[in-house]
């Protein structure tokens, strides 16, 4: 019989623990997973909304057993790019969730050892700087006694953006002029500061729906970037990797998660009330089922596999020496797939 188990794990805590191993793993590489066992990481917000409703209605089950073999699936919850990223590296995952700056971090990292590749996008979500400092007005009028919450400085994809705009304002040389102000903080938590005021922390770059929160429940809060306008249109901004062992070695699981997804995402577009009800059942959120629903039917919110508009964000990491590997099309950082050869 399939079963699945649920963790809960702290960036910290999981550094803690994993750490060390990543480190092991990243100079011998992490062994290949068998066949029927799947555990994946993922992290918080409607942007996992995918995996929300693939593991409410059992998809990768379902298509595994389609393919004659039986799925473990296993799903931990962690918070930020560093803790999936280490997870990953230590062999304690097959599939890290996470943005797709973190990947390109992982990709170039690994590169000749684990190979690092995306597997599949979450989908296109618009994620939002947001501030309740009535004195910023852009990125440019935050100030030393502002903070900007993130969920890992210099790596999560939130911060990648920040200095990709950084650089258009101020040249490629001043990219990561925000990161001393910027903190790294979950984003339950972070929202929960914007909307009460009062703390340190005067900026958020997060995700749906706690950007949505915010925006809603602060009348002083509001959009200081939007991060379509820096990546230049609807853009994938988080995504699904693995190792190229796990690609090779499972390849009846691989695709049994592919179609899951696949699934998932026509599903959530033909029924957003029903996906936001998954979403709330599953994370007990207690979120507005009418703001989740504006959220999912959002013209600017795309729910689909092929990951769309990724390659600038990798080309800029380069250009600032982020990472050392110049990505040229998305063949070079995803698996080779015909739902995903077609992406960007």
């Amino acid at each position: 019989m399939t079963t699945r188990r649920h963790t809960f794990l702290s960036r910290r805590l999981a550094g803690a623990l994993l750490g060390g191993l990543a480190l092991c793993a990243t100079l011998s590489g992490a062994a290949a997973a068998a066949e029927g066992q799947l555990r994946i990481a993922k992290q918080f917000g409607v942007v996992y909304l995918l995996l929300a409703v693939v593991e409410d209605q059992k998809l990768i089950e379902k298509h595994g057993k389609a393919a004659g073999l039986d799925i473990k699936v296993d799903y931990v919850q962690l918070s930020g790019g560093s803790a999936v990223n280490d997870a990953l590296l230590s062999g304690n995952i097959e599939i890290a969730g996470a943005g797709v700056g973190p990947l390109f971090t992982l990709w170039d990292r690994t590169r000749g050892r684990q190979n690092v590749k995306g597997v599949a996008s979450l989908g296109n979500f618009p994620y939002y700087l947001v501030t309740n400092n009535p004195a910023v007005k852009s990125i440019a009028d935050f100030g030393e006694k502002d903070r900007i919450a993130v969920p890992a400085v210099g790596v999560s994809v939130q911060s990648r953006i920040l200095q990709w705009a950084s650089a258009k304002l101020w040249g490629d040389k001043d990219f990561a002029r925000l990161d001393r102000i910027s903190v790294a903080v979950p984003h339950p938590e972070a929202a929960a500061a914007i909307i009460k005021g009062g703390t340190e922390i005067s900026g958020h770059f997060g995700n749906p729906p706690f950007q949505d929160q915010e925006l809603a429940e602060n009348p002083k809060a509001r959009i200081v970037l939007n991060s379509y306008d820096v990546q230049g249109g609807p853009s994938s901004s988080t995504v699904l990797y693995g190792t190229e062992a796990f690609y090779k070695s499972s390849p009846k699981t691989y695709k049994a998660f592919l179609d899951a997804l696949d699934e998932a995402a026509k599903f959530i577009t033909e029924n957003p009330d029903k996906a936001a009800e998954i979403y709330v059942r599953t994370t007990n959120s207690k979120l507005d089922p009418a703001l989740l629903k504006t959220i999912i039917t959002n013209p600017a919110v795309t729910f689909k596999v092929a990951p769309e508009n990724t390659l600038g964000l990798g080309q800029f990491m380069h250009r600032v020496g982020a990472i050392k590997s110049a990505p040229q099309a998305i063949g070079d950082y995803f698996f080779a797939d015909p739902r995903i050869d077609t992406g960007s």
